[in-house]
């Protein structure tokens, strides 16, 4: 079996399933921010004053002095009461306190974990790498913030966000990943080198697609386009390109990436109905066939939220949580499970047997 397996590890693996949890609620929590335009609402970064909100009406008071100064606030919410600014003050304040609950919940159980004695050798590496990616991902968060503070940014930078996600998924599923090295023993696996090719490729392709998920969502790329099956009446639009900026349409162009985000989807799908054929046909362990029928059921359910998420933007109200907003936070949601189910399953299928 793989070398970490043991069964003294287990309360170690519980404890980082429930960091998976953790991640999982601070990705939607940052969903949320971004959805109800809180994000800007916080204008410094104080790892430990912030920990605790404004607790009296000065307090909040001169919060809401420094948020007058952003061009958010100037250019957007100028009409904004102190009762709107304590609603998106709450909901930055929020996921950056999970945040530091999810530092908590690591160190606490990490220091005892020490005293017990419960870490292998082979464990320590994976645990600083797990440390250096969450203080990678406040950092990355914070200059994320920042770039919407100065100048005429009324949201933070697309590209940016778009980081600050994709770091927060790699985190997501190395935490993952570690955990099943202690959970499931090495007889639970297959020996299949095409399936694991492919589930290679799909991987890559589906994190290009939460790349381009979160540049939609930076962009507002989604009301862009409120129509399906066509792109405002077109399959393929005409101008996916336009001078003079090229190439960096990519990342900044509205309708060449809610073109690609859609293509990716398709295309995705098509890849998992066929790993999920290829899957049947090979001679699996009993674990791999109770769950290798869960990437394409989620996909289908994912496909169908994405299609739901493009006709609801007209629904959109600035500054009101509506149809459009629970449809894109189950989206998110379902996006991050698609990932996890494919990353069970490059778990479970090897191209070769692990040394016992």
């Amino acid at each position: 079996m793989n070398k970490a397996f043991s069964p003294s590890s287990r309360p170690v693996a519980i404890w980082l399933l429930v960091g998976v949890g953790m991640i999982i609620v601070q990705v939607l929590l940052g969903g949320i921010t971004r959805l109800s335009g809180s994000g800007l609402s916080i204008t410094e970064w104080e790892p430990v004053k912030g920990a605790l909100p404004p607790l009296s009406e000065q307090q909040w008071l001169l919060q809401f002095e420094k948020y007058k100064q952003t061009p958010q606030y100037h250019l957007l919410n100028f009409d904004f009461t102190l009762k709107d600014f304590k609603f998106i003050f709450f909901w930055e304040w929020f996921h950056r306190f999970w945040a530091r609950l999810i530092g908590v919940v690591f160190l606490v159980p990490f220091i005892i974990f020490i005293v017990q004695k419960r870490f292998k050798q082979e464990m320590i590496r994976p645990m600083i790498i797990l440390f250096l990616l969450g203080a990678l991902q406040g950092a990355v968060g914070w200059i994320m913030v920042a770039s919407g503070l100065t100048g005429d940014a009324v949201y933070v930078e697309p590209t940016r966000l778009a980081l600050h996600f994709i770091f927060a998924l790699g985190l997501l599923c190395y935490t993952f990943w570690f955990a099943l090295l202690l959970l499931v023993p090495g007889d639970k696996m297959v020996i299949n080198a095409p399936l694991r090719k492919l589930n290679w490729l799909l991987l890559v392709v589906v994190f290009i697609q939460l790349l381009y998920g979160a540049l939609m969502a930076g962009h507002k790329a989604a009301a862009a386009a409120p129509t399906w099956p066509d792109i405002n009446g077109a399959f393929i639009p005409s101008n996916l390109f336009p001078a003079p900026d090229g190439m960096l349409n990519l990342l900044e162009n509205k309708i060449t990436i809610h073109f690609i985000h859609r293509s990716l989807a398709y295309f995705i799908l098509l890849l998992i109905i066929l790993w999920t054929v290829r899957a049947y046909s090979i001679k699996s362990s009993s674990l791999f066939n109770k769950t290798k029928l869960w990437p394409v059921m989620i996909v289908c359910l994912q496909v169908l939220l994405g299609i739901f998420s493009v006709l609801t933007s007209i629904k959109i109200v600035p500054n009101k949580w509506g149809l459009f907003e629970w449809v894109a936070q189950l989206h998110q949601l379902v996006a991050m499970l698609l990932l996890l189910s494919l990353v069970w399953m490059l778990y479970l299928v090897r191209d070769k047997q692990i040394k016992q």
